[in-house]
């Protein structure tokens, strides 16, 4: 690839890294939900919106503050903002973790459909980022045992935002608001910790066992060898 895709990659997953923002971004994160349900309990839904707002804003200004990535700091706020405002208009404290749920069961469908048009998402970011070394002209979603590792771990971020989406709408339902603010920390980082750590260590694995065997048998051997690592490169 030229300088300029390569320049254009390395620009993207600096982003991508950026936007995941480490145990500071949960922290961060937890703050005005924790904030909002306290509130709420204390003083009622009215209280509690004006409460995790400004929770809300004073994170993303330390953020600021700490010259922490802006895009995230204000997606943050941007995020409370929502929140708050399906709150007020459902006037319902429950209603402030709506979004959250919404977009856990936006985040699955995009991964099933991925994985259902044969393009598992972890594998087009992950090929995107950090290209397998393929012979020239090898598609990575045609050699099966790659294209496998990507939809095991796709499938498991599948599974993490269903989990999420089904566990916090049955809380919703139960207009458990405590329990929501809980789960939302207990299943957020915990869980990406584990799905991230899987999709690194199934397709870390596959990568190497798949150099390892072009090394052995060079460029032509893998080509040659498609029908055992994958079904050619027809389109």
């Amino acid at each position: 690839m030229d300088a300029g895709g390569d320049g254009l990659r390395e620009q993207a997953r600096q982003q991508l890294l950026a936007s995941l923002g480490g145990w500071s971004g949960t922290v961060a994160a937890a703050i005005p939900p924790v904030v909002f349900v306290i509130a709420n309990a204390v003083g009622g839904l009215r209280p509690a919106i004006i409460a995790a707002v400004s929770a809300g804003i004073l994170v993303a200004l330390v953020r600021l503050a700490l010259r922490q990535p802006v895009q995230q700091a204000f997606m943050g706020l941007f995020s409370v903002a929502v929140a708050a405002a399906i709150a007020a208009r459902t006037g319902q404290a429950r209603g402030f973790f709506l979004l959250g749920i919404a977009g856990a069961f936006v985040y699955g469908a995009v991964f099933a459909v991925s994985l259902i048009l044969r393009r598992p998402l972890v594998g087009v970011l992950w090929e995107f980022l950090d290209p397998s070394p393929l012979p020239e002209g090898t598609r990575w979603y045609r050699v099966r045992p790659l294209l496998h590792a990507y939809d095991l771990a796709s499938l498991a971020a599948l599974a993490m935002f269903a989990a999420r989406g089904i566990v916090q709408f049955s809380l919703f339902q139960e207009n458990r608001t405590g329990w929501l603010a809980v789960t939302r920390l207990a299943m957020g980082y915990p869980l990406y910790i584990a799905v991230l750590g899987f999709a690194f260590w199934i397709v870390r694995r596959t990568r190497t066992r798949l150099a390892r065997e072009q090394s052995s048998g060079g460029a032509d051997g893998l080509t040659d060898g498609r029908l055992s690592l994958g079904q050619g490169d027809e389109e």
